[in-house]
């Protein structure tokens, strides 16, 4: 029996790519010198996509695969794809949720401290040779500090609870009141920012949450505030927020996402009082590696008839119903 067809559309890791290559016929769409042509011979036959980068996935593609089942996207994170189309034309869009919220929590509060005690500042006053010359100056701390959280879903959780343990008061805002959890709810994020003084954001990408997180929410964080994004870069209005950390509207940020990655602003990179991480989050070896073996999981799975194992919320209805677990 044939095997799948499969469309790989950007370059992946060796534990995505050794595999669907021994499992799949694949095809690497980076390789493809005329897109159309290509196109127009193999897309009948594609039944998969295996999506790996921030390439963007929408109609304009998958709309050339009519036989296209399932989109295997690498992340949790699934803004590039055009998920709701996908479900809409029958097509099962999963992700890779679960096996990075452990990586992104914990990377989280190692930035969360890092920003407010000006850790990497500290270590270079001391590789300079400053030390000799004089103490490093006091910083900021976390005692008596209240925390916000933009986004309580799994990772937000997870957050929450290693906060907990420094004995810190946690409200959060979200799209609706989480059920089964202690923590207060704010229905509106910028008064959320404004009875806090650390505002971590963990809010997905796409165009419902574009910048949102702009000028007002930093007036209402404060002078002493410290903001930090391991979500989405693009729902932070990142000019704004050069401006609040210029100004000294707010205190501080640690970012491990930005607008445009990797191009990351000159501004922010000038600045002391910023802590920059280059979207590694999740990057571990044991981490990465469970979320590539995630992406071949849900291919290996939905062609051989068990269903998809991490539909994404647009596609659940129709990952139902092929499955027959509607």
């Amino acid at each position: 029996m044939a095997r799948p067809e499969i469309l790989q559309i950007a370059p992946m890791m060796p534990v995505v790519a050794d595999q669907i290559d021994r499992l799949f016929t694949v095809h690497r769409l980076w390789e493809v010198a005329d897109r159309d042509a290509f196109l127009a011979e193999h897309g009948p036959r594609i039944r998969g996509i295996a999506a790996g980068g921030h390439a963007p996935l929408n109609e304009q593609l998958m709309g050339r695969l009519p036989a296209l089942e399932i989109v295997s996207a690498f992340g949790v994170g699934y803004d590039q794809i055009d998920a709701k189309w996908a479900g809409g034309n029958g097509i099962v869009v999963t992700n890779t949720p679960d096996v990075l919220t452990d990586e992104v929590a914990d990377l989280t509060i190692g930035l969360l401290i890092s920003t407010v005690r000006r850790i990497p500042e500290a270590e270079r006053h001391l590789r300079d040779g400053k030390w000799p010359s004089g103490a490093f100056p006091l910083t900021a701390s976390l005692r008596g500090r209240k925390v916000g959280i933009l986004g309580l879903g799994r990772i937000g959780k997870a957050i929450a609870k290693r906060l907990e343990a420094f004995g810190l008061p946690i409200s959060y805002h979200g799209r609706t009141r989480q059920d089964g959890v202690d923590y207060a709810y704010v229905a509106d994020a910028v008064d959320l920012a404004r009875q806090v003084d650390v505002l971590i954001s963990v809010i997905p990408g796409g165009a419902s949450t574009e910048r949102m997180v702009g000028r007002e929410i930093f007036e209402a964080l404060g002078p002493d505030g410290i903001f930090v994004n391991v979500g989405r870069g693009t729902v932070v209005d990142e000019a704004a927020l050069i401006e609040a950390l210029r100004s000294r509207t707010i205190l501080a940020a640690g970012l491990d996402v930005y607008a445009d990655e990797p191009n990351v602003p000159a501004e922010l990179i000038a600045m002391e009082n910023t802590v920059l991480l280059p979207h590694v989050a999740s990057g571990t070896v044991h981490t990465r590696n469970a979320m590539g073996q995630l992406v071949v999981d849900n291919l290996v799975s939905w062609f051989d008839g068990r269903g998809a194992l991490t539909p994404v919320a647009e596609t659940r209805e129709v990952a139902a119903k092929k499955s027959g677990k509607a």
